[in-house]
C-alpha cells in the first residue's frame, strides 16, 4: 500500500495511506491534535500522580513522544506501553520532524530515534521518570487486566477499521484499566459511543481538535 509523508497545518508530518484516504495524525495539524486529545483531555487528568499509559496505534510515535516531553516539564513518573501490529520503516521515522518541531534539540531528537530502535517487548528508560515498552501485536491480542490508569485510543478512523471500534476490542480496554481508569480518542460516533458504553464506559463528549467538533472519553467507574 503506498504511503506518503505529508505537512499537516501546525507544519509537523503525518504518514497518509491515499488508497484508503487515511492518515495517521490530523491534516489540520498532527502536533495539535495529539495534545488536544491525549495530553489537554487525557493525562493532564491524571493530576501529576504517577502513571500507566497504553496507547493503541503506536504508529509514529508521536502520542508517545509528546508524553515523554510532558513527564520531563512536570516530573511526572510514566509508564507507556504502545501497541503496534505494523511498525513504521526506518526510512519514515528518520522523515518525522516532531522533535524539531517541540524545539526539544539534539537530546530530543535522539530520544525519538531511540523509541524507534528500542526492542520489541523489552522495556526502555528514556529518562528516570519514563519507561517505553512497545509490543507489537494486534490490539485484539490484548489480555492485561487491571494494568493500566489511561489509553490513549489512536486506531485508525471507523470508517477504514470499523473492527478497531467493536464492542470486543471496548471490553478489553475496559478490562485493562484499573478501577477510574480513562479512555480518550478524537472519535466521536454514535456507533463507537454505544459500543463503549455497552461494555461499561461512562462516556462523555468533548470539544474535539482543529477540524472535528467534539471527541469521546470514557471513564470507568
Amino acid at each position: 500500500m503506498k504511503r506518503e509523508i505529508i505537512i499537516t497545518d501546525d507544519g509537523s508530518v503525518t504518514i497518509f495511506l491515499p488508497d484508503i484516504n487515511e492518515s495517521y495524525h490530523s491534516k489540520f495539524g498532527a502536533i495539535q491534535e495529539a495534545y488536544h486529545v491525549f495530553i489537554q483531555n487525557g493525562l493532564a487528568l491524571t493530576k501529576g500522580r504517577p502513571v500507566s499509559v497504553l496507547e493503541i496505534g503506536f504508529g509514529t510515535g508521536l502520542n508517545a513522544f509528546i508524553t515523554y516531553v510532558e513527564s520531563l516539564k512536570s516530573g511526572q513518573e510514566i509508564n507507556y506501553t504502545g501497541i503496534e501490529a505494523y511498525p513504521v520503516t526506518l526510512n519514515e521515522v528518520v522523515q518525522l520532524n516532531y522533535a524539531s518541531q517541540l524545539k526539544s534539540g539534539e537530546e530530543g531528537e535522539g530520544v525519538f530515534e531511540r523509541m524507534h530502535a528500542a526492542k520489541w517487548g523489552e522495556p526502555v528508560n528514556l529518562s528516570n521518570k519514563f519507561v517505553l515498552t512497545k509490543e507489537q501485536m494486534f490490539f485484539h491480542e490484548i489480555n492485561n487486566v487491571e494494568i493500566y490508569d489511561l489509553i490513549y485510543f489512536d486506531a485508525f478512523g471507523y470508517p477504514t477499521q470499523p473492527e478497531l471500534w467493536s464492542e470486543e476490542i471496548f471490553s478489553k480496554m475496559f478490562k485493562a484499566l484499573k478501577p477510574g481508569g480513562i479512555l480518550i480518542t478524537y472519535a466521536c460516533r454514535s456507533v463507537i459511543k454505544n459500543n463503549m458504553k455497552a461494555v461499561g464506559f461512562t462516556t462523555e463528549k468533548l470539544p474535539g481538535p482543529p477540524g472535528k467538533r467534539e471527541m469521546l472519553r470514557g471513564v470507568k467507574k
